[in-house]
């Protein structure tokens, strides 16, 4: 009986010292999370507060959280906000569609793959930017241009991705396939596209940021609304205040959708979390 006790306490105080090092662990990895950003906000209000560099070039804190709270409370931040996030989600949303659409077909289809590869790969060297002034002049200065740019730009990433992933896909296990004669649809279904879907999430979350860059280009170049507007527009006017108000919303909203597309992957895929 004593020695059952003493088994017990013992396993007590293992469990407890686990506990403490888990604990321990996960204090470490939130300090290594927010360890930089620290860092960069210690460095910059030193910077600001001794004057290192001038107001126009580098606003203080101070300043910028007070510019961040007029726009947030005059409505100007959500209105251009959201007007950006439309056309973000707008324009990914059609490039996810085409990318993995196509990207399958090429995965699947030596043929088809050769005959777009050459002209995919010409019009994939083209910077974002470089497109701009022709769709502008092809299309105007009006929504449908802003949303043909981020559709260019996060088209090849999830294209890329998504034809990688196709042709990664087990040799055995499309053998398995052929040889319980599965139909083509069957085999993509059952085997190409679930091997396939963590390489297609890592497009998604590529053409994700690229679509931000780009919305933020676009607006720059040829817009009368929204972020890359509003900064364009504060450039202009010396205000650095409101472009860093811009850069810090686009990066919080970006890190949004990013952590939520990040936890929609490792719920449809929960394969790739035990590796």
């Amino acid at each position: 009986m004593e020695g059952t006790e003493k088994t017990a306490i013992g396993k007590d105080k293992k469990l407890g010292t686990d506990n403490k090092i888990l604990s321990l662990k996960s204090i470490v990895k939130y300090i290594n999370y927010i360890a930089l950003p620290v860092i960069i906000v210690l460095a910059w209000n030193y910077v600001t507060k001794n004057e290192i560099f001038s107001s126009a070039i580098l606003p203080s804190i101070s300043t910028v959280l007070l510019s961040f709270k007029t726009q947030l409370i005059s409505g100007q931040l959500i209105g251009d906000a959201t007007i950006s996030l439309k056309r973000v989600v707008e324009g990914y949303l059609i490039s996810a569609v085409l990318g993995i659409f196509s990207g399958v077909i090429m995965g699947m289809n030596s043929k088809v793959d050769k005959f777009f590869f050459f002209v995919f790969s010409a019009i994939r060297q083209i910077p974002m930017l470089a497109w701009i002034p022709l769709i502008v002049l092809w299309f105007g200065i009006g929504e449908l241009s802003k949303i043909i740019v981020i559709i260019l730009a996060s088209f090849f990433p999830i294209l890329l991705n998504t034809v990688s992933g196709i042709k990664r896909t087990d040799k055995g296990l499309i053998e398995v396939g052929n040889m319980y004669n599965l139909s083509r649809w069957k085999k993509f279904r059952k085997i190409y596209f679930p091997s396939a879907l963590p390489s297609i999430f890592v497009g998604l979350k590529l053409g994700l940021g690229i679509s931000w860059m780009a919305v933020v280009g676009a607006e720059i170049i040829a817009a009368s609304s929204g972020i890359g507007y509003r900064m364009n527009d504060a450039r202009s006017l010396m205000q650095p205040e409101v472009v860093f108000v811009g850069m810090i919303v686009i990066a919080l909203i970006g890190l949004i959708m990013d952590f939520v597309l990040t936890k929609v992957s490792k719920k449809i895929t929960p394969w790739e979390n035990t590796k």
